[in-house]
């Protein structure tokens, strides 16, 4: 990796940590500097101002991290129900790069960032769906293989799934407790157990 990329890549991590933390809005340029060590010039050369670097924080570092979770982890077991239970879980419970205080990175930029900025929303967007998709399919795979019953609307069952967790990670946040988490996976299974 060459010198230009690598100070990309820092300010882009470094970046998304400090959003994650404190928010999009409360992240000013010198802050993501200070934390970097990166001077002005060097990340002028890279993001014309603050909105093009956030633009490519989602699409460069939010998209791939959460979207590989997605998939390797939904690969892992052999029914849809058991896969996306162990999916939230792990989301919720076992992933120790999201934490209780600081919510969902993508749903912190979606309820910040969308009502003022077109870009924001279109990233988020595409990241949104990506994530239905991969659970719409996963569902539509269970219909075929007979794990999953026929009358059951696999793009509105994943979005009810991920408004779910969304709900959760936001309550979560609210309260600073892992409470609504459990409230959460409790209830999943009993719905999840309705889809065989």
């Amino acid at each position: 990796m060459k010198k230009a990329e690598i100070t990309r890549s820092t300010i882009l991590n470094k970046a998304f940590d400090l959003i994650y933390t404190n928010g999009y809005r409360a992240t000013s340029i010198d802050e993501i500097l200070a934390t970097t060590k990166v001077t002005k010039g060097a990340f002028y050369y890279h993001f014309k101002n603050k909105d093009e670097m956030g633009i490519a924080m989602v699409e460069e570092i939010l998209k791939p991290r959460l979207s590989s979770k997605f998939v390797a982890l939904l690969g892992r077991e052999d029914s849809p129900q058991n896969a996306i239970y162990a999916l939230m879980q792990h989301l919720l419970l076992k992933d120790d790069t999201l934490t209780v205080a600081c919510g969902c990175p993508a749903s912190n930029l979606v309820q910040e960032m969308t009502p003022w900025d077109t870009s924001f929303s279109k990233a988020l967007n595409e990241l949104v769906n990506q994530w239905i998709r991969s659970l719409t399919d996963f569902l539509e795979n269970g219909q075929k293989n007979g794990s999953v019953h026929n009358t059951i609307n696999p793009a509105s069952a994943a979005l009810f799934i991920l408004s779910g967790y969304w709900g959760a990670r936001n309550l979560g946040k609210l309260e600073n407790s892992k409470r609504p988490y459990h409230a959460y996976l409790d209830q999943l299974t009993t719905y999840l157990n309705t889809l065989t």
